[in-house]
């Protein structure tokens, strides 16, 4: 039992070990890369590969409207009228505010 103690002594204040174990602690904590760095990096790409997913979604999205806009008129006049509101020189518009919107807070 005694033989183990010295050798576990001689082991943990070796030079070597000393200096790996400086190095590590140094470059969990005080590096400029240190793990919680690293970490938060991780979690960025995790959100920037999201948005990146998203963004292909709606490009795709608004292609496809794109096809459907150069190619069919019926769309393109639902469209104008959806969106700028334009209409046929005998048509009146009304244009009614959204229900949920217009509605005040209830105290």
């Amino acid at each position: 039992m005694k033989a183990v103690l010295i050798f576990l002594k001689n082991a943990i204040f070796n030079r070597y070990v000393l200096a790996l174990a400086a190095f590590a602690v140094w470059m969990a904590f005080f590096d400029k890369n240190d793990f919680f760095t690293q970490q938060a990096r991780k979690a960025e790409l995790e959100a920037l590969n999201e948005k990146i997913g998203y963004y292909r979604q709606q490009i795709a999205a608004t292609q496809q409207e794109l096809q459907a806009l150069q190619n069919d008129p019926g769309t393109l006049e639902r469209y104008a009228r959806e969106k700028y509101f334009m209409k046929r020189p005998n048509e009146d518009i009304y244009v009614l505010p959204d229900s949920t919107a217009a509605l005040p807070a209830a105290k």
